[in-house]
């Protein structure tokens, strides 16, 4: 890193903030290496990841902030100081005891101030954030009982936003607001079912693009262009592509 700091126009002329972009895209790409199950390939992207923080520390150092030294050491710190059970003589027997404890410790360091749902950053994908609000929320009792009642809730919203959108005058941010309203249900469903609902979308695009692929390879095959092609004979290559996949 040094190295590539001295010597290297384009990575001498990186900053903190011009790095961020990159420490999601990695991050991104270790989450679709675990999904295709290629130790490979997740050590690769793990690797990819871990460049990105070491390039931040770095930069840290170079400004007398902090070295990567003192990030592993915060760290180590902190999860022996965050699990008294496994360091200490502290006995917690379930998982919920842990949660339970991890969020005692956090309000002693002052992670947590005024609002139980502060500390969420802005920056998490909108599926995983709103998740994290309904989990913090949920801890003190404000939840619905039965996943039932939030399908109920579910069906409410999908009534709102039709009429929303059926309205002479339809509001841009109305119509936006109500199709909000029924991403937030349908996260709260997947919490319920203990799906994670930014997984479950991401794997349902990565089905749609392989399909779709399917589509393009069938055309090109026959010397045929998408465009030409009606609605119908796409959903019949859309059906083979889906008759390919569960026969695997």
């Amino acid at each position: 890193m040094a190295a590539l700091r001295e010597r290297c126009p384009w990575d001498r002329k990186q900053t903190p903030r011009t790095l961020k972009a990159y420490i999601l895209e990695e991050a991104y790409e270790v989450l679709e290496a675990l999904d295709e199950k290629d130790p490979d390939k997740v050590k690769e992207e793990l690797g990819d990841l871990l460049f990105q923080i070491v390039f931040q520390a770095h930069i840290a150092r170079e400004k007398g902030q902090f070295e990567m030294a003192d990030v592993l050491k915060s760290i180590s710190e902190k999860m022996v100081r965050r699990h008294p059970h496994v360091f200490g003589e502290l006995k917690l027997e379930t998982p919920e005891e842990v949660i339970d404890r991890w969020q005692e410790h956090k309000k002693k360091e002052g992670k947590l101030k005024e609002s139980i749902l502060e500390g969420i950053p802005l920056n998490l994908p909108a599926l995983l954030r709103a998740r994290k609000v309904q989990k913090r929320a949920a801890r003190v009792g404000f939840d619905w009982e039965h996943v039932e009642d939030v399908v109920r809730k579910l069906e409410e919203e999908l009534k709102e936003f039709k009429k929303a959108v059926k309205r002479k005058r339809a509001n841009k941010d109305e119509v936006e607001e109500e199709f909000g309203d029924i991403l937030f249900s349908l996260v709260n469903i997947a919490r319920f079912a203990g799906v994670n609902p930014e997984e479950a979308l991401r794997k349902t695009t990565a089905k749609f693009i392989a399909r779709f692929r399917h589509i393009e390879k069938k055309a090109r095959e026959q010397g045929r262009k998408l465009e030409a092609m009606s609605l119908a004979e796409m959903d019949a290559l859309w059906d083979e592509a889906k008759k390919k996949a569960s026969r695997f």
